[in-house]
């Protein structure tokens, strides 16, 4: 019974480090990625769209990003979007692609990434440990009804322990990457 309350968060444990691992491949690291500006919003047609819906974003070079839109009319927007976003980016629009020179990043800038990519990871345990609190709560909830005894409520609780402590696991094997990745010079 406490397995199957478990798997059935299972889900959610998976989805709080699903967004860790989309929030932390938005950041900047010395090298261009596609992902630092795939989801930047937009203003196309009097909506907020994500950049990756209405162009084609490569990376030519290992510091440079060329956003080709499939509609040449949205090239203004675009360059705007990037330019008042907190990226720090300074694109170039030469009629047909914006493109988007990386520059190397300084110590201090490092450093500042690593701050927010460290937010961003304990975002996600604390959405972790407010999955776990829901779970343990079904838990005692099952033992209070009479489903499961005290003995099966405190063995649900130390799987439950476990599969936190492996999504934690998860969670920091991808923020020491991820913080590899950027204090490389």
């Amino acid at each position: 019974m406490t397995k199957d309350i478990i798997e059935s968060k299972r889900e959610a444990f998976q989805k709080s480090l699903d967004h860790f691992i989309a929030e932390a491949g938005a950041l900047r690291t010395g090298r261009a990625n596609p992902g630092i500006v795939e989801g930047l919003p937009v203003e196309y047609y009097n909506a907020q769209t994500p950049l990756k819906q209405i162009s084609s974003i490569s990376v030519p070079e290992p510091r440079q990003i060329v956003i080709s839109p499939w509609d040449k009319g949205a090239l203004t927007q675009i360059e705007a979007a990037i330019r008042e976003s907190d990226l720090g980016l300074n694109p170039v629009n030469d009629g047909s692609v914006i493109r988007i020179m990386l520059p190397a990043l300084t110590e201090e800038r490092r450093r500042e990434l690593v701050k927010t990519l460290n937010a961003r990871a304990e975002e996600a345990r604390i959405s972790i440990r407010t999955t776990r609190e829901d779970v343990w709560k079904e838990i005692q909830e099952a033992e209070k009804e009479g489903l499961i005894g005290e003995d099966d409520k405190f063995r649900g609780k130390d799987e439950l322990q476990k599969v936190v402590d492996e999504y934690n696991a998860k969670l920091e094997s991808v923020r020491e990457k991820k913080e590899g990745e950027i204090m490389t010079v």
